[in-house]
């Protein structure tokens, strides 16, 4: 993992003959650290970049980070999501998907583009909506935060200041499941919004995905949540 910090970046501006803010080009996993961002050109560059790109994107009250993914990264992150949405179908639960979907609250100074999110207590308040404002709409009520080689930022803090309930964080060992207390995010056995699932059968997925395949995996765990 390679990563870039650069201080004092104050300006980032169209190159000639192009209509492209800034045009990053990096080899995976390589983070590239801006300090001193302001909201407004935090915004700019989302608008820029657009929603088709490779790289993930976070803002933290004044600093922001840009990673290309790890193909790990991306493995362990479709995995889980096919963890989640099988125990949301086994329990009969309603839940919307917004995959990776910028999360952002411009008092907090937060941004955050979550490796996958869904709503699930809160499904019925965001229910048809393809567009979400969060000084209004809750935010997601769980996020799934692959972070194979550590984030720059206070990833806890950030998630906080945006409200979200319940964190899943998969390090490339093991996930441990976190939820918002009181302002700030306390480890737990057992995941909020399945209360049935501790961490040791998500980890024990994703080592059935490696040694038996991903679809007699999830037939599996589809059996378990049946005995439970």
């Amino acid at each position: 993992m390679t990563e870039i910090i650069l201080d004092n970046f104050s300006e980032i501006s169209p190159r000639p003959h192009s209509n492209k803010l800034l045009t990053t080009s990096m080899h995976p996993e390589q983070r590239v650290v801006l300090s001193n961002i302001s909201w407004q050109l935090y915004e700019n560059l989302l608008a820029e970049l657009g929603n088709q790109r490779a790289s993930k994107i976070a803002y933290y009250q004044g600093k922001l980070e840009i990673i290309v993914p790890l193909v790990e990264h991306e493995n362990r992150n479709r995995l889980i999501d096919r963890l989640i949405v099988a125990l949301i179908e086994e329990l009969n639960l309603e839940y919307n998907p917004f995959g990776s979907m910028t999360i952002k609250k411009r008092k907090k100074g937060a941004g955050k583009e979550p490796d996958s999110c869904y709503y699930i207590q809160n499904e019925s308040k965001v229910r048809g909506k393809t567009e979400l404002d969060f000084d209004r709409d809750p935010p997601p009520d769980l996020a799934l935060e692959i972070d194979i080689t550590s984030s720059s930022l206070n990833q806890f803090d950030l998630y906080a200041d945006l409200g979200v309930a319940e964190i899943w964080r998969y390090d490339g060992r093991s996930i441990k499941f976190y939820r918002l207390q009181n302002g700030e995010y306390v480890e737990c056995n057992f995941s909020i919004a399945f209360p049935i699932l501790p961490t040791a059968k998500v980890n024990e997925f994703i080592d059935r995905c490696q040694t038996i395949g991903t679809t007699s995996a999830v037939r599996e765990l589809r059996q378990w949540v049946k005995s439970q």
